[in-house]
């Protein structure tokens, strides 16, 4: 039977985890949770209680894990979250048959340090890091979840511990939203209480250079707004009798790419303003036609703001870019006519609308019947992810609206992670300040408490929303809504918990030079998770 306790262990355990080569997507994804099953069936515990430890599928065949361990008679229970996937290696260069063996990986860069950025450099001077994909993000925090689970199965801890990991969270977090309706039924079927949600994602600094040691009360959120910029061809010798929907994206991307209206403050956190994911026409082949739509998503970072006040700001902005974009075809009509003795400008207006509106307006024209009918067959050949699968349904809309064309549709698409916060539990706030006064008296390290953790997290769909939104603002303006996804709203309400974020120290998450901090994370961080927990059993 092994044992992870001490911070030799530990490193064993975490590259065990790192060589299973779980990409988000990969077989290996699902070996990833056979090899977490495996591991700990080989606990007496387990063998005791095989009905506590479970992988359970998603709808595509991968699968997730729950791990139980019951104290004595008590309903109280903190979740252990994690995620187990993890993004590509391509930025890995010449390096890419190392990115999945952290020792190799470290000894090959001390020996190209030179070649190495001069932050990367002085850590790997220091001798304290080990390199690799995924030892940040986030199989450090699995590790230490299992030595967590190891203590409550001796009796450590006066509650239950629940270990959940899940695939997909680096893409569009199905493991978790599968989770929920378990997590639900669990708590029913083992009469359980949940006290909190503690994650286990690692550090993220704010700035390059930071040193703080972060903890977190909660996620930042997320939407993904797509913008379906539908033209009107024309041959390029006729470039006047259309609009080409490629101009009409630059003029978008003008008021949308780092738009500081968008930029979120909330005590030290400050959002990032919005950049652009995707931009490109949807012309399958050349010819000397121009294209007739193009597409643009951004990502839209958020922490208090309601989501009626985003989607104002996002068609103010696209109300903006169709203004100019009528007053630069104009502009460039009125010369062109200039020296064009028998050329006229036919008239012509950007029409701006939210997907609800194009899906009435398509109903109006073609009946709800047929709407349905060929967006079913749409989805019965479906072979595009959840990203371009959504612009496929918007422009089958939109073939029915030529007459409104050219038009700017405001739609949006998975993932939608909202924004979370127990900054302001009592209950949070106790356990924090205990663990903060405990790291400073035993490790002497100060450590600041965040509201929110900016890296995205799956916190986000069992923490307390942070703003009253109106999620149907968004779910009617979600073509998949009713395609193939929805969205875990009345289970999300039923299980909101107090949530909490304590990880390991890393650096350079998604990069080729990602690395974990051994002595943080191994050698101090065992023992303030233990604190944590305890804490989380106390509810004086």
């Amino acid at each position: 039977m092994k044992t992870w306790q001490t911070k030799e262990q530990l490193i064993e355990l975490l590259v065990s985890l790192v060589n299973l080569k779980s990409i988000t997507g990969s077989n290996e994804e699902i070996v990833q949770a056979e090899y977490l099953q495996r591991l700990l069936s080989q606990q007496p515990y387990f063998e005791a209680n095989p009905n506590h430890l479970k992988l359970h599928p998603l709808e595509d065949g991968r699968r997730l894990l729950t791990a139980l361990v019951k104290g004595e008679d008590t309903s109280e229970t903190v979740i252990l979250l994690s995620h187990f996937d993890v993004v590509s290696i391509e930025d890995f260069g010449s390096l890419k048959n190392l990115a999945f063996y952290p020792k190799e990986l470290t000894e090959q860069m001390a020996y190209i340090k030179e070649q190495l950025p001069e932050d990367v450099q002085m850590d790997v001077d220091k001798g304290d890091w080990l390199f690799g994909r995924g030892v940040m993000d986030m199989k450090a925090g699995i590790t230490l979840h299992l030595s967590m689970l190891e203590k409550a199965m001796k009796g450590e801890f006066k509650g239950n511990l629940l270990m959940l990991s899940v695939p997909d969270e680096e893409m569009n977090s199905k493991g978790m939203m599968t989770a929920l309706p378990i997590l639900d039924q669990l708590k029913q079927d083992e009469e359980l209480t949940y006290n909190a949600c503690l994650n286990g994602e690692p550090i993220f600094s704010k700035y390059p250079g930071d040193s703080h040691y972060y903890n977190y009360t909660g996620s930042i959120g997320k939407v993904l707004p797509g913008f379906y910029c539908c033209g009107k061809e024309s041959h390029v010798g006729e470039p006047f009798a259309g609009v080409n929907p490629n101009l009409m994206t630059s003029f978008l991307s003008q008021q949308l790419e780092l738009n500081e209206m968008f930029i979120e403050r909330s005590g030290d956190e400050v959002t990032p303003p919005p950049v652009s994911l995707m931009q490109r026409d949807l012309k399958e082949e050349y010819s000397v036609q121009t294209p007739h739509a193009a597409i643009a998503m951004y990502n839209l970072l958020y922490l208090n703001q309601t989501l009626e006040d985003i989607n104002d700001k996002l068609l103010k902005g696209a109300q903006k870019a169709a203004e100019n974009i009528e007053s630069y075809l104009q502009q460039k009509a009125n010369f062109y006519g200039s020296v064009s003795e028998d050329f006229k400008m036919p008239d012509f207006r950007v029409n701006i609308m939210m997907y609800e509106n194009l899906y009435n307006e398509a109903v109006k024209r073609k009946g709800k019947e047929e709407v349905r009918r060929r967006q079913n067959l749409l989805a019965h050949k479906r072979e595009q992810g959840d990203r371009e699968f959504s612009t496929v349904l918007v422009q089958d809309l939109a073939d029915m609206c030529k007459d409104l064309a050219p038009m700017i549709v405001l739609f949006y698409s998975p993932p939608f992670y909202p924004a979370v916060s127990s900054f302001e539990d009592p209950y949070v706030q106790n356990v924090m300040e205990h663990v903060k006064a405990y790291t400073r008296a035993n490790f002497q390290i100060d450590l600041t408490v965040a509201e929110f953790f900016t890296g995205l997290s799956d916190l986000s769909f069992v923490g307390p929303v942070a703003s009253k939104s109106n999620l149907q603002q968004l779910t009617a303006n979600l073509p998949l809504q009713n395609n193939g996804f929805t969205f875990p709203e009345r289970v999300m309400e039923r299980l909101t918990m107090p949530v909490l974020n304590i990880g390991p120290l890393g650096k350079d998450p998604h990069q080729w030079t990602e690395r974990l901090n051994l002595t943080y994370s191994f050698d101090y961080l065992p023992s303030i998770l233990t604190e944590a927990i305890h804490r989380l059993f106390e509810k004086e």
